[in-house]
């Protein structure tokens, strides 16, 4: 297993590296399509949990679109799968997401930022949102929950490439949970595949 898991990180750190994937950058070149996150072979690892941090809200609405008036930010799309440790989709799998806004505020009032969308029959998720603002302590991330049909539940979070400063000061970074991002003018494209503790 460990042999496994250094081979993930080595094909990780190579994509990441080979897409010259530096948020910062201006005029980094845009792809068209994201290559899959490198982390599901046939008995891979699951996906690594993480804390859910003190500002999870249950029952966030559902939908992909988190964008909102008045909240500002460069727009992200997330996408990926939902996948068995058999690198089968998921189909129904739920995925909540949530996040700080532009100004690395949670809401704890309302649902700005938060929400949730099942997975298709392929087990894809998708959603629109913008790049969280760092706070004191953190780097930018997303949190996340993914939850088979009848199964446990998988909290996690995901982190940007870009801003490596701010990943070798945050004690929760982790190189296994990073988004694979490309950028289109102010656009993020960011991608990752969950890999579920399923068969």
């Amino acid at each position: 297993m460990p042999e496994q898991l250094n081979r993930r990180d080595l094909l990780l750190s190579s994509a990441c590296a080979a897409a010259g994937l530096s948020l910062g950058a201006d005029g980094a070149a845009a792809q068209a399509t994201l290559p899959p996150t490198p982390s599901c072979a046939d008995g891979a690892a699951a996906t690594q949990a993480q804390t859910e941090g003190p500002f999870f809200k249950p029952r966030s609405p559902q939908r992909a679109d988190l964008r909102e008036a008045g909240v500002g930010g460069r727009p992200v799309e997330l996408s990926g799968q939902v996948l068995s440790r058999s690198c089968k989709p998921v189909a129904g799998a739920l995925v909540d997401l949530w996040h700080a806004d532009d100004k690395g505020q949670y809401d704890d009032r309302g649902f700005r930022c938060r929400g949730h969308v099942f997975a298709d029959a392929d087990g894809r998720y998708r959603f629109l949102t913008i790049m969280p603002a760092l706070y004191p302590g953190r780097t930018r991330h997303f949190h996340v929950k993914v939850q088979a049909p009848n199964r446990p539940v998988l909290t996690t979070q995901l982190y940007f490439p870009a801003d490596e400063q701010a990943n070798r000061r945050d004690g929760l970074f982790r190189r296994e949970l990073l988004m694979q991002v490309t950028q289109a003018n102010e656009a993020f494209s960011a991608r990752f595949d969950f890999v579920l503790d399923i068969g």
